[in-house]
């Protein structure tokens, strides 16, 4: 018997699974373009690929326990849209800032790992990361006219309805 290659007809453990390959996947292509192609990652990328291991780190976790029954599977697929979710605000964020015009952009601003050290708690950094930074703004890697953080707010918004028709779909 041949698998079913409609992803809404696969298991509840499959469509998790298959969250996970996807979110993995993006990840090692982030980590190819940071150090094979040495693009250099703003702290708005930063924050969305520790978006995007969370959505994949609830999809593994949500496999593996593979519950039976409806609560246990709509609880999984609430969890993974909500890190989806904060991952296509993260992204959308980072493309309002690249449609800014130049003389709206921010200015560039210290990397990530100094605002960690000098800054006094984990939501001074968030909030500065969020506000933005003229580094953030550029766009140096397009694909089809899109820049990165376009297709990964596409890629965060396809996992969330991924996750919500998981969640929701009747077995």
């Amino acid at each position: 018997m041949r698998p079913n290659p409609n992803p809404l007809a696969w298991s509840f453990r499959n469509q998790m699974l298959f969250g996970f390959a996807t979110c993995a996947a993006l990840l090692a292509y982030a980590v190819f373009a940071q150090y094979g192609q040495m693009f250099e990652p703003c702290p708005l990328c930063i924050f969305q690929r520790i978006a995007m291991a969370a959505v994949g780190a609830v999809g593994l976790l949500a496999a593996i326990h593979d519950p039976k029954r409806p609560s246990g599977r709509l609880a999984w697929g609430l969890l993974a849209f909500l890190a989806a979710a904060v991952g296509a605000g993260i992204a959308g964020r980072h493309v309002w800032l690249q449609h800014l015009p130049a003389d709206q952009v921010p200015a560039c601003g210290p990397g990530l790992s100094y605002m960690v050290e000098s800054m006094p708690s984990w939501l001074d950094v968030v909030k500065k990361v969020l506000h933005g930074s003229g580094e953030c703004a550029e766009v140096n890697w397009t694909l089809w006219g899109f820049s990165m953080p376009e297709w990964t707010l596409l890629c965060f918004v396809l996992l969330a309805a991924g996750a919500l028709v998981a969640g929701l779909r009747r077995r």
